[in-house]
């Protein structure tokens, strides 16, 4: 099988290392990848937001499946033409892709399926913005109805700080705070039938002690076991199969992978948001457990044949993934500033996220720029492992947090 993935950052160096590693892929592409990625896979140069550009280059080298690694490309209609040109693609099409591509459009899915979320307000002005914040009262959360690359929200107590990120946004949903830990499930679809990948938990503040502001992710870990029993089953049942067939409903059937973020309440498990895609850097941490060869399951989810596929299988022991981000991060990172110490040790490897290549040497090319993930039979081993590793890489003014996966570790 020849496969084709589109993408540039750490969530599609994951999945192009699990595909490597698919006895059934025999050629492996990816554009326009990174530096990481091309030690796996073939790179070529074109724009991934660009639905014929992606078609024709899926077209000339034969791919067998196209990959869709971010959110832009598919709510752009990548997915839609490479499933024109005749080619399965893993990915939803533009319009079921609004389900990550608009949070007012996911909500308005959710109270259709009678999925279990927070209360919310679709708001246009300052005055409904301010309307709705006082409604839910502290803290405050809005969130950019558009996408913003996981960092369109803003939680704070302070509600001028609330009312100008709603300002900044033509439009935000405004919703309650749900209370409790938060959890990533992700749910492979092919439009009819969806099986679960195991939960995962990212840490999406820039500080240790989750301080700071809000990031695309600082480190993830997997399993977590802490989590109630039956919490997949659960989440299955209440949320991704009445959203699956709610899309299918309206004539969009969903053909990807579903992230669900959840917050675990005291009223039970209640979602915080979807995506329409492997979150990152939770796609490390879960594509380094996963048993079951990725190829074969990402085909059956394109092609409709999920229901005959085996469910997933995942490996004993833990992985837990650290960012080391790049001086400025979030708001206005450095780049081009040269990263040494990117061998993998005998516990923990690195996955490429912001970075590119200037005469021969690896620099920085974005604000979350490596994902180191470290692995072990158990989470404390796997944190130590990943830590280790973090310590002999060189990056000038960059950061990353000393507690990822920390309480979980402690407690087992």
């Amino acid at each position: 099988m020849r496969v084709l993935v589109i993408g540039s950052g750490g969530r599609e160096h994951a999945l192009c290392r699990s595909l490597k590693l698919d006895p059934q892929v025999t050629e492996l592409h990816c554009a326009p990848g990174n530096p990481g990625i091309e030690e796996v896979a073939t790179l070529h140069a074109v724009t991934p937001t660009d639905p014929g550009q992606v078609a024709g280059l899926a077209t000339r080298i034969g791919a067998d499946l196209v990959v869709v690694g971010p959110e832009a490309p598919l709510v752009a209609g990548v997915g839609d033409a490479v499933r024109a040109a005749g080619i399965p693609c893993f990915g939803p099409s533009s319009e079921a892709a609004m389900i990550e591509g608009s949070k007012s459009f996911a909500k308005d899915v959710m109270a259709a399926a009678g999925v279990p979320t927070a209360r919310a307000r679709t708001c246009v002005t300052p005055e409904e913005a301010a309307a709705a914040l006082d409604e839910f009262g502290a803290p405050y959360v809005v969130k950019d109805d558009g996408l913003a690359a996981g960092k369109g929200v803003v939680v704070t107590n302070d509600r001028d700080r609330a009312l100008e990120h709603a300002r900044s946004c033509e439009r935000v949903v405004v919703e309650e705070f749900l209370d409790g830990p938060e959890v990533s499930l992700f749910a492979l679809c092919d439009g009819k039938t969806a099986v679960a990948l195991q939960p995962a938990q990212d840490f999406k503040r820039a500080y240790d002690g989750d301080q700071g502001p809000n990031t695309g992710g600082m480190g993830a870990y997997t399993p977590l076991p802490w989590a109630p029993d039956g919490l997949t089953e659960q989440v299955m049942r209440e949320v991704v199969h009445p959203t699956i067939g709610e899309l299918a409903g309206r004539g969009l059937p969903y053909q990807g992978v579903l992230y669900v973020g959840l917050a675990l309440t005291a009223k039970g498990p209640k979602v915080v948001e979807f995506n329409a895609r492997f979150g990152d850097p939770e796609a490390q941490v879960l594509l380094d457990r996963l048993e079951t060869p990725l190829g074969g399951l990402l085909l059956a989810c394109a092609t409709g044949a999920l229901a005959e596929h085996p469910e997933p299988a995942f490996h004993d022991g833990s992985a837990v993934t650290v960012v080391v981000a790049a001086e400025g991060y979030p708001e206005a990172p450095t780049k081009g500033d040269p990263i040494e110490g990117l061998e993998p040790t005998d516990g923990a490897y690195v996955i490429h996220a912001g970075t590119r290549r200037v005469d021969g040497e690896v620099v920085s090319d974005g604000g979350r720029v490596l994902s180191v993930v470290g692995t072990g039979p158990d989470q404390r081993t796997a944190r130590r492992n990943a830590y280790d590793l973090v310590a002999r890489i060189r990056l000038r003014g960059s950061f990353h947090r000393s507690d990822i996966a920390r309480t979980g570790a402690e407690d087992m």
